[in-house]
């Protein structure tokens, strides 16, 4: 076992005469898959050099990687005088001149290693990932991702958060947010991760980031049987929205009010349609950051037939709003009833 091994290098090490004059070289086979932590141990007892290969090829089994246990090191602030800074590169040539497949949950370099497809992981790394984006934070310290994909050539952005049917809500929410700048209250940000786990789970396969989007646009920007086509307000004690609506493509104008442009043109609808609900939850954001950005807006509202979600995107956040609503409004089918 890996301790047993660094006690006879620590023996070696303190009872051998003239070790002054003497290299202790280690050159652990990985027989019984303990080449790294062989080596780790073996170093912190005293040894002065290590004998290894790239990616662990060697004899039988192997031998210890020389990158894993490099980064190893370096993940503990010790420098392994090794320039790993373009580990995809340093793949390429591996694979191309010998012909091997480095596997692609291998430590450090494995084409997998940086992407997480677990819900509770992707919920970590997503929390991690903002934290240090408001800290400002100079150290790398992100959940599941022992060291910076930047310092070895990596990317995380579009890499770390893959979605398939064990992806959840955070990791989700996370890629939409950094992606396209949607930003889902929290039950909302629930309900369409559900949504798209079952795409995946029905697909057998893990999705892109187009096609969450397209999941994200195909559920909660539905234009249709209700479709907002203009509104106009008077401003007084109270608002006045005057509502022009098209419902299967017929036009029709209503009107209602209330204590704000989004409460009166849902007073007009409510009142004009014969349908009741209730606005749950409101919440927007800016998608980036300029005068000239879009916004995004997010409606839940309550109705007999139960909580369903609308979204609306424009550069005026007014008219994003309202076509949230219709949106929402669409999707509980209060309009078919």
């Amino acid at each position: 076992m890996s301790h047993v091994y660094a006690q006879q290098i620590e023996y070696m090490c303190k009872t051998l005469h003239d070790r002054e004059n003497v290299i202790v070289s280690l050159h652990p086979h990985n027989d019984r898959g303990c080449a790294v932590a062989d080596t780790e141990l073996g170093l912190l007892a005293g040894a002065d050099r290590v004998e290894g290969t790239l990616f662990g090829n060697g004899e039988r089994t192997g031998n210890v990687d020389i990158i894993t246990l490099a980064l190893n090191m370096y993940l503990h602030g010790t420098e392994p005088q090794l320039d790993l800074s373009d580990l995809p590169k340093l793949t390429e040539a591996y694979e191309r001149l010998t012909r091997m497949k480095v596997y692609e949950r291998m430590p450090y370099s494995g084409q997998l290693v940086y992407a997480a497809f677990s819900g509770s992981h992707q919920d970590a790394i997503a929390k991690g990932m903002k934290w240090r984006e408001e800290k400002n934070a100079e150290k790398w310290n992100v959940p599941y991702i022992p060291i910076d994909p930047h310092d070895v050539g990596r990317e995380y952005e579009g890499d770390v958060i893959r979605i398939n049917s064990q992806s959840g809500k955070g990791g989700i929410g996370y890629l939409m947010e950094q992606t396209y700048g949607i930003s889902m209250p929290p039950k909302m940000r629930e309900h369409f991760g559900y949504t798209v786990k079952s795409v995946s789970d029905k697909a057998h396969k893990e999705l892109m980031p187009n096609e969450i989007y397209e999941i994200f646009e195909k559920n909660y920007l539905r234009h249709t049987p209700l479709e907002l086509a203009e509104a106009h307000f008077t401003q007084g004690d109270i608002i006045t929205a005057k509502v022009t609506l098209k419902i299967n493509g017929e036009k029709r104008v209503l009107s209602g009010e209330g204590n704000g442009r989004l409460d009166a043109v849902s007073n007009a609808i409510k009142n004009g349609l014969g349908i009741e609900y209730h606005i749950e939850t409101f919440a927007e954001n800016a998608m980036e950051q300029s005068s000239k950005s879009k916004a995004a807006s997010y409606i839940g509202i309550t109705a007999p037939t139960g909580i369903s979600w609308g979204a609306g995107i424009h550069t005026d956040i007014i008219t994003a709003s309202l076509r949230a609503l219709v949106a929402a409004i669409n999707n509980s089918n209060l309009i078919n009833m």
